[in-house]
């Protein structure tokens, strides 16, 4: 049986995720309740989100550590979500990853998840096998080097629709495609991505959402065409504006909130 949530208080926040291994025995529920502090602060934008985590940057809390945060938080939901629908174990958990830090979320998911005893495949959509920026990098690199991840590369449409062929054998879809900053119809090869998503989820495969589901707006919850449909998607921080929305919450699903390590400082800024 999932364990249930542990007692919090006002004075008592839970620990950061990636510092709870207490959370990969909860189920949905338990995870909610785990960080129900989060989902009652007020929502915020996309912009104030972005802003805020630059801060805490500034104030010394390394880009890397928020990632590995936050990726925990979405391989624990991911699990908590497949052993609810009893889906853990029937198949790999399909981590799409995007070229940016919303991919680099999705590489900690999928090394939290292999530990966790998932089977896990992670398809790098990008011209690029490596991702550019520093904290996605690094996280890429622990997943390179895990023998038991299956990892493709697939940096052109046709490379991803031929991925897509064997989606619905996925137990879990993970959506690691686009984060915030998505204007206009999406470009090749995520827009393959977003189709086989998509296609996926209308087998009958259900879909995790990092931060929001790709190309929906996460300040005005509008979505950009085509856009992923998820049936849960795990935020960051504080519940963001565009996920509250009656459009952007026919996107998002259900939304867990988690606390990534964001300094109250940071977050007045």
């Amino acid at each position: 049986m999932p364990a249930p949530a542990r007692s919090v208080t006002s004075d008592a926040a839970p620990p950061l995720p990636a510092d709870d291994p207490a959370i990969f025995e909860m189920d949905l529920r338990g995870l909610r309740q785990h960080w129900a502090a989060r989902t009652a602060l007020p929502a915020i934008s996309a912009e104030t989100m972005t802003g805020a985590d630059r801060r805490a940057q500034a104030l010394g809390v390394p880009g890397v550590r928020l990632m590995e945060h936050a990726g925990t938080a979405v391989a624990a939901a991911v699990k908590a979500l497949a052993t609810d629908l009893g889906r853990w174990g029937t198949g790999p958990i399909v981590i799409l990853c995007g070229p940016g830090n919303n991919g680099g979320d999705g590489y900690v998911a999928a090394r939290r998840l292999a530990l966790a005893g998932a089977s896990v495949v992670v398809a790098v959509v990008a011209a690029e096998g490596r991702p550019s920026s520093q904290s996605s990098a690094k996280n890429w690199d622990r997943v390179a080097r895990d023998s038991g991840i299956v990892k493709v590369h697939a940096p052109v449409a046709r490379d991803v629709a031929m991925f897509g062929l064997g989606i619905d054998k996925a137990a879990v879809i993970v959506d690691a495609l686009l984060g915030t900053g998505v204007r206009g119809a999406l470009r090749e090869p995520i827009r393959e991505a977003v189709d086989v998503i998509g296609r996926g989820r209308a087998a009958g495969v259900p879909v995790v959402a990092i931060d929001t589901p790709t190309a929906v707006d996460l300040s005005s919850g509008e979505p950009s065409d085509p856009a992923v449909i998820a049936d849960l998607t795990v935020t960051f921080h504080r519940p963001k504006t565009g996920l509250l929305t009656r459009r952007g919450a026919r996107y998002a699903g259900k939304i867990l909130v988690a606390p990534i390590g964001i300094p109250i400082e940071a977050d007045r800024g």
